[in-house]
């Protein structure tokens, strides 16, 4: 077994900002059931890292000794997910999720292998002591457990120091660390450009010296990590890291047949967009959520792209060739998109029109009216936001950010749903295995819905 600390560092309320009453209700009933059944709960990762720096947390995960099984007798209302290791989802009222995991091992991490035995992604479904689930985690800053009994914070790595002298810093040895798991370089980028801290010197040197292990990645896994990156509201400075570190060109090869250099028109406008978005998506709008689709997001990645290899917004087709341009984009997008990130034909089909439709709106709205047989088209509201936030980008009319806006309380994509759900003839989305569903009116048994 590799060694890991015995004794960790115990951070006491008072050297440490995090008071209870930051910490979110269902969360805190989370773990206080936990404590009243016998068993140990931490809330843990980025909530414990967001709470120290004084921001809000998305999320209040929570590690435990308790089993996934124990744990679904506990918490009726939850569900078990995961493949590679199993996670309990507990769910409130209002879509709240509470993810609860078991402490876990370091079998993936054996300090005692050959350089030239290590694997990649092995598998690791043990459980584990609170040092070992520390140690496995990706960045020192987020190896942080907060004990609600004492209200202390349990640091194993170092992650506190790295929090005050704003560092990430992967955990362990960073190139060992992203050979087993290459998608560790992209969520050291991405916490980079969150929390706006300096990537450490070893780190930066492994996570450069590797980043073409990531092809050997699962696509579905590198296309989830790019749509966290680019919903995380730093898109921007995520980048511009990457850029610099050479990791975008590994991701988007194709970019490498334009010119990136500082000022050069592909990365100003490509660095403008993702400023825009990441200001669209740091909108609060009262009981609504904003939130621009994942095919939206990509189509606006590959704009300037799209734009210098295709001369895109001086296009001025109709007909037969409109129809035929389109293809030729479709067939881009396939070339481009189709293995490395498992998109969904429906995904590229919205991101083509979106593509292709993009020259008639600026041509259109520079006559301030917009036509009739444009305005009949079923794309013309996805196409309309999408040209709005093409238009600030280059300096426009700022897009209003409401329009993105989904009910924070409704069903995901309510008001605007992802071409990638599929309805049947009565209207369903053919979906297996739901969430359980709660409702606030007093008359549902239970906390289920009347159906």
């Amino acid at each position: 077994m590799p060694l890991v600390a015995a004794e960790p560092v115990i951070i006491t309320e008072d050297d440490h900002p995090i008071r209870l009453h930051d910490l979110d209700k269902e969360a805190l009933k989370v773990l206080y059931r936990l404590r009243d059944a016998g068993y140990a709960g931490y809330l843990v990762g980025g909530g414990v890292r967001d709470l120290y720096l004084s921001k809000k947390p998305k999320d209040f995960d929570i590690s435990t000794d308790a089993r996934p099984g124990q744990l679904r007798k506990l918490f009726r209302n939850s569900r078990t997910i995961g493949r590679r290791f199993r996670l309990v989802q507990v769910f409130f009222r209002g879509g709240k999720i509470i993810e609860v995991s078991t402490l876990r091992s370091q079998s993936e991490y054996d300090l005692d292998r050959p350089d030239d035995e290590i694997e990649v992604l092995p598998a690791n479904n043990t459980f584990g002591s609170l040092a070992e689930d520390a140690h496995r985690r990706d960045l020192t800053i987020n190896s942080l457990f907060y004990e609600v009994e004492n209200r202390t914070i349990i640091d194993y790595v170092g992650g506190v120091l790295d929090l005050e002298r704003g560092i990430i810093r992967i955990a362990g040895d960073p190139d060992r660390r992203v050979t087993v798991d290459p998608v560790r370089i992209m969520r050291a980028v991405r916490h980079a450009a969150r929390t706006g801290f300096c990537i450490e010197p070893v780190t930066w040197k492994a996570i450069v010296a590797n980043r073409e292990k990531l092809k050997v990645c699962p696509p579905s896994r590198i296309r989830d990590e790019l749509l966290k990156d680019l919903r995380s509201g730093a898109s921007e400075p995520w980048a511009c890291i990457s850029l610099e570190a050479g990791l975008f060109f590994t991701l988007f090869p194709w970019y490498t047949e334009l010119p990136m250099a500082e000022d050069s028109p592909p990365r100003r406008l490509l660095l403008s967009l993702l400023s825009v978005v990441d200001r669209v998506q740091q909108v609060q709008i009262h009981e609504y959520r904003v939130e621009i689709p994942d095919y939206m997001l990509l189509a606006l990645l590959v704009l300037p792209w799209a734009e210098a290899r295709f001369d895109l917004l001086r296009q001025r087709l109709k007909g037969p060739a409109h129809y035929h341009f389109a293809r030729e984009i479709r067939a881009a997008l396939d070339e481009i998109f189709g293995e490395q990130f498992n998109l969904k034909r429906m995904a590229k089909d919205s991101m083509t029109t979106l593509l292709v439709n993009l020259p008639a709106f600026d041509q259109f709205a520079r006559h301030s009216s917009w036509p009739n047989w444009l305005r009949k088209k079923s794309y013309f509201r996805d196409g309309l936001r999408f040209f709005s936030l093409y238009r600030e980008a280059m300096g426009g009319v700022i897009a209003d950010a409401q329009q993105f806006a989904a009910a924070a309380a409704g069903p995901e994509h309510e008001y605007f749903p992802s071409p990638e759900i599929r309805t049947g003839d009565n209207g369903s989305t053919g979906r297996k295995g739901s969430r359980p569903a709660f409702t606030n009116r007093k008359r549902g048994v239970f906390g289920l819905r009347n159906r």
